[in-house]
């Protein structure tokens, strides 16, 4: 009987173990954060109507890249953030398995700050006339490559248009250029350059038909073509532009500030 008796309670001992450890743990982790010069809007979980904001830091962390989220001050333990500061930190990140009720499973400690920089506004900004390309000032350490764009849009014969990134023909007021961010993720500048005063706001468009530099906005996803084309210029492309030839434009991707960060090239080309 003993003999039999041992090893079964060995073999019970040894499952409980076993369902013990598939018990959930904390995952904790180190990983890099952007934390912005501008902050955010809150709400509180109880606050189901949105009537009290609550002023917080709008963070972005290096595995989910281009997504910006809301963080209470104080939430990342050991750091204290300064409004007009933008920060890179590497900070401990915990997830907890089992966190409190009607409370976030993340917990942050700073491990160290790797970047602190002031964002000055001037007090009188300086409103620049641009007449040349070589009049756009770039912003800090641009131009930087972080943004692709079709590098060939073509006319067919209805005047809908096609992107060499997208094969799908468009009206003219419907076509946007989109911008793709590029940026490899080694790049060790890639949440600094994923920050807002590194988003492409505007573009100056630099048109084969004029001398002119025009501002335009880029809205969410990229300039609208008939906002870097304009109507007079598209009918002059449509009814000249003989099958097979091109015109070459550019835009100067610039930020909120309006100072540039990339030139981007495309042609347009009748079929």
């Amino acid at each position: 009987m003993k003999r039999i008796l041992i090893p079964l309670l060995t073999i019970i001992s040894l499952v409980a173990t076993a369902c013990g450890n598939d018990e959930p743990t904390d995952q904790t982790k180190e990983i890099r954060m952007y934390v912005s010069s501008e902050t955010g809007v809150m709400y509180d979980l109880f606050d189901t109507e949105r009537r009290y904001p609550i002023e917080c830091m709008l963070v972005m962390s290096e595995d989910d890249p281009g997504v910006w989220i809301t963080l209470g001050f104080g939430r990342i333990e050991g750091f204290t953030y300064e409004r007009g500061h933008e920060y890179y930190l590497q900070v401990k990140r915990t997830i907890l398995a089992n966190p409190p009720q009607d409370d976030s499973n993340r917990r942050y400690k700073l491990v160290r700050i790797l970047d602190d920089r002031e964002i000055v506004e001037p007090e009188t900004p300086e409103v620049k006339e641009i007449k040349t390309e070589a009049d756009i000032e770039y912003y800090d350490s641009c131009p930087i490559n972080k943004y692709e764009i079709s590098s060939v849009f073509t006319i067919d014969e209805s005047n809908n248009i096609s992107a060499s990134n997208f094969a799908t023909s468009m009206p003219y007021d419907l076509r946007r250029i989109y911008l793709e961010n590029i940026l490899d993720k080694a790049n060790p500048n890639f949440l600094k350059y994923n920050s807002v005063p590194y988003m492409a706001i505007y573009s100056y468009v630099i048109s084969p038909l004029t001398d002119e530099i025009r501002l335009i906005p880029n809205n969410s996803h990229g300039p609208m073509f008939k906002e870097v084309v304009p109507e007079d210029e598209f009918e002059y492309i449509c009814n000249t532009l003989k099958s097979g030839e091109e015109l070459k434009y550019a835009l100067v991707l610039a930020n909120v500030e309006k100072k540039g960060l990339q030139r981007v090239e495309f042609a347009i080309t009748k079929k």
